[in-house]
């Protein structure tokens, strides 16, 4: 076959009418199921199940074991649902070829576990990679899925990838209230506290929280405080999230998925760890995980688009933060005292 024709035939598949077409939509269903099942496990995958030692080498977020890059979106939601459904001590994972390419080995009879891929691919009308006209380009999501191993399944890593402290700043004590605060203090949002009830308001876009004292925790208070901050970045100057229905779902109850999610993964990135029980810092609306479930088994891609907007969301309340790390970082000794 030549190349113009693989190239047709690439773009066929991802159009959704050929072979690699039916590979994807699996791809959904075992996505949405694995999230199906922890969500009826009592379990929500965007939570980490239970604290991360240092000693373990756990992070709040899975990370890849040989780069140290964390793993987002969706790949939080399957890699932490297997951590929870294996009984894992660490959340960092690898791929086969990562492992062999350092001189361990994945134990024989170890099952692996999956994370996607989305890459934006570019095709003409006829289907050719190569546009000979910009009004005549189409571009296609690509979803590729690849395996990952957990470390506690590789025998024979290099002491260089054994498990280290959770992540910091170098040389500085992690305190996870001071880091959530952090966060709060650099969106510039507008907070008062009073009153019985923590809602955003986008009225005036203004976030109302009890008192401090009304929380049974820090943590509680700042999981809370962390789900209206990711409401927050629905406003229009912000990641302009819009408020409306999908099929399966009404509008209220998906923004709640997002918020949920999206305050999980800023509460792992501060090192808030669960509550006794399980339940998460984040978790502020169990009474809505009904509702998702019947709408994930009627939409097999609804838990992507949720999970891809609560990224969006928390690396807008991240980007303050971690642009001011790095300035701090790159500045002379003398003046990052």
């Amino acid at each position: 076959m030549s190349s113009l024709s693989n190239r047709r035939s690439a773009a066929n598949d991802a159009a959704g009418s050929g072979p690699a077409a039916n590979a994807v939509s699996d791809l959904y269903t075992r996505v949405t199921a694995a999230v199906i099942a922890s969500l009826e496990a009592g379990v929500p995958p965007w939570v980490c199940p239970w604290s991360r030692s240092s000693a373990s080498g756990g992070s709040q977020l899975p990370v890849n074991a040989t780069t140290g890059r964390p793993y987002r979106g969706i790949n939080v939601l399957l890699l932490n649902a297997r951590l929870w459904e294996c009984g894992f001590t660490s959340n960092r994972w690898l791929t086969f070829n990562q492992a062999q390419a350092v001189g361990a080995r994945v134990r024989k009879g170890s099952t692996g576990s999956t994370v996607v891929f989305f890459k934006m691919w570019e095709a003409d009308a006829s289907g050719a990679g190569d546009v000979p006209a910009i009004d005549d380009r189409k571009v296609i999501p690509l979803l590729r899925s690849f395996t990952v191993f957990n470390t506690d399944q590789v025998d024979g890593l290099p002491a260089a990838m054994a498990p280290v402290a959770d992540p910091g700043v170098s040389g500085i004590a992690w305190n996870p209230l001071a880091s959530a605060e952090a966060l709060v203090t650099a969106s510039g949002a507008s907070i008062a506290h009073g009153g019985e009830r923590a809602f955003y308001r986008p009225s005036d876009d203004h976030i109302q929280m009890p008192v401090r004292s009304a929380f049974a925790s820090a943590e509680a208070y700042y999981g809370t405080l962390l789900h209206e901050l990711t409401h927050w970045t629905g406003h229009e100057s912000r990641c302009a999230r819009v408020l409306q229905g999908r099929p399966h779902i009404e509008a209220y109850a998906f923004e709640e998925l997002v918020a949920e999610m999206g305050a999980a993964f800023l509460c792992a990135h501060c090192g808030l760890l669960p509550a006794a029980g399980g339940e998460a810092p984040g978790l502020q609306h169990a009474a809505y995980i009904g509702s998702w479930l019947q709408a994930l088994k009627n939409d097999r891609r609804l838990i992507f688009t949720a999970s891809s907007l609560a990224q969006k969301a928390a690396d807008f309340v991240l980007a303050p933060v971690l642009a001011s790390a790095q300035i701090s970082a790159q500045a002379p000794a003398s003046e990052a005292v």
